[in-house]
C-alpha cells in the first residue's frame, strides 16, 4: 500500500504565498507523474499542476506564472509553491500520483487526504 500525506495548507491574505508538500510512503518502486488538484465548494475537482518523473511540468491557465510544482525523487515528495494567491484559489488541494508498487506489483493511482487553502480578500 501507498500513502500520500499533504501538508502546508492554511489561511493567507490575498497576495501572499504558501508552499504545499506531499510525501509518498509505502511499498514504492517508482513514482511516475505527480499532480496537484483542487476542489472549491460547489465546484468540480480540477487539475492544477503536473510534474513527470523527468521534471516536465504543466499548469492550469488560472495558475500559470503564480504556482510552481517541483519534486524531490529521493524523498518521494512533490511540492506546490503558490505565490500571489487570490481568493479564488481557495479550495481543498489534493496530491495525486501514479505509483509503481513493489507489493503488490503494478501501477496504481493514489490520492492524498487533501489540505485546505483559504485566501482572504
Amino acid at each position: 500500500q501507498v500513502q500520500l500525506v499533504e501538508s502546508g495548507g492554511g489561511l493567507v491574505q490575498a497576495g501572499g504565498s504558501l508552499r504545499l508538500s506531499c510525501a509518498a510512503s509505502g511499498s514504492i518502486s517508482k513514482i511516475n507523474a505527480m499532480h496537484w488538484y483542487r476542489q472549491a465548494p460547489g465546484k468540480q475537482r480540477e487539475l492544477v499542476a503536473t510534474i513527470t518523473s523527468g521534471g516536465s511540468t504543466n499548469y492550469a491557465d488560472s495558475v500559470k506564472g503564480r504556482f510552481t510544482i517541483s519534486r524531490d525523487n529521493a524523498k518521494n515528495t512533490v511540492y506546490l509553491q503558490m505565490n500571489s494567491l487570490k481568493p479564488e484559489d481557495t479550495a481543498v488541494y489534493y496530491c495525486n500520483a501514479d505509483v509503481w508498487t513493489i507489493v503488490p506489483p503494478g501501477l496504481r493511482n493514489y490520492w492524498g487526504q487533501g489540505t485546505q487553502v483559504t485566501v482572504s480578500s
